[in-house]
């Protein structure tokens, strides 16, 4: 997603410099025209600073560079996906630099970041919203002001439960069909069509299909983050004294999913997995 976000902000007139923990995954900016950092020093001089990480630990090292970079007057956005409590506590820290900070999580994959299509989550001050508005505009067909720090997370972590559960329950819609002669290329079109279609199924239909096929497809949001973010639900629930039963039965799924060998996979692996057993 970060070299999305990069190739998309050049595509807009963005001076862009990008810096990875991991150099060569840098190239693909470079070739796009973004200048290559090779410290994190060098990348903290930007104005604007962009995080897009795996989880909490990596925000918090990145964020450590920064701040003995010096970061005072620049504005950080974080669009990785955290606990709440976890993008507070990297909010304190930059505010305590003298940064404006904005956590920004965001809905979609590499297709629709390349064409600024995504669904933006925001959490903040109003004037870190305001510095950060006009470049998330150009990230995202919608962004939405959540409230302070730490709510744009929140906001994610709601957003991504239903699909993380979804791909367990096309599994056994599909597993249901079994035996009634309906090819799975024509049960999932029409599933697409109905109100019982999410989004990432009209978008994706061919992906699951060729998936279903038996030819799983490297995913952008693979099933270990998928699972990664599950996680973090269950532990916000818990945190906030919830119970998601539907939820604890899915992560049983993930976890078996992994086992398999699946978790660099696109989601529909998991249907075929669980439809076919």
């Amino acid at each position: 997603m970060g070299t999305a976000f990069a190739k998309r902000l050049i595509e807009t007139g963005h001076d862009v410099t990008v810096w990875n923990r991991t150099a060569e995954k840098t190239a693909s900016s470079f070739e796009a025209g973004a200048r290559v950092a090779s410290e994190i020093a060098e990348a903290a001089k930007a104005d604007a600073l962009i995080l897009s990480l795996t989880d909490a630990s990596a925000v918090g090292t990145v964020i450590d560079g920064l701040l003995d970079a010096g970061i005072e007057g620049r504005l950080v956005i974080d669009t990785s996906t955290l606990l709440p409590d976890e993008t507070r506590a990297v909010a304190d820290r930059v505010a305590k630099a003298g940064a404006d900070f904005v956590d920004c999580p965001v809905g979609g994959t590499v297709a629709p970041a390349l064409k600024g299509q995504l669904l933006g989550m925001a959490g903040g001050t109003d004037q870190a919203f305001a510095r950060a508005q006009p470049i998330l505009e150009q990230l995202c067909k919608r962004v939405e002001h959540m409230g302070p720090a730490g709510t744009g997370a929140h906001m994610k972590l709601a957003v991504n439960l239903p699909l993380v559960i979804y791909w367990k329950t096309l599994a056994e819609a599909l597993a249901m069909l079994k035996g009634s002669g309906i090819p799975a290329d024509k049960a999932i079109s029409v599933i697409a069509d109905s109100s019982g279609g999410p989004t990432v199924l009209k978008n994706r239909a061919q992906v699951v299909i060729d998936t279903l096929d038996g030819t799983d497809q490297i995913g952008t949001v693979d099933i270990e983050t998928l699972r990664k973010d599950l996680d973090l639900a269950l532990q916000q629930a818990a945190n906030s004294g919830v119970s998601m039963s539907i939820s604890e039965a899915t992560r049983d799924a993930y976890d078996a999913a992994v086992e398999a060998g699946l978790g660099h996979f696109d989601g529909s692996s998991l249907t075929r997995y669980f439809s076919n057993r």
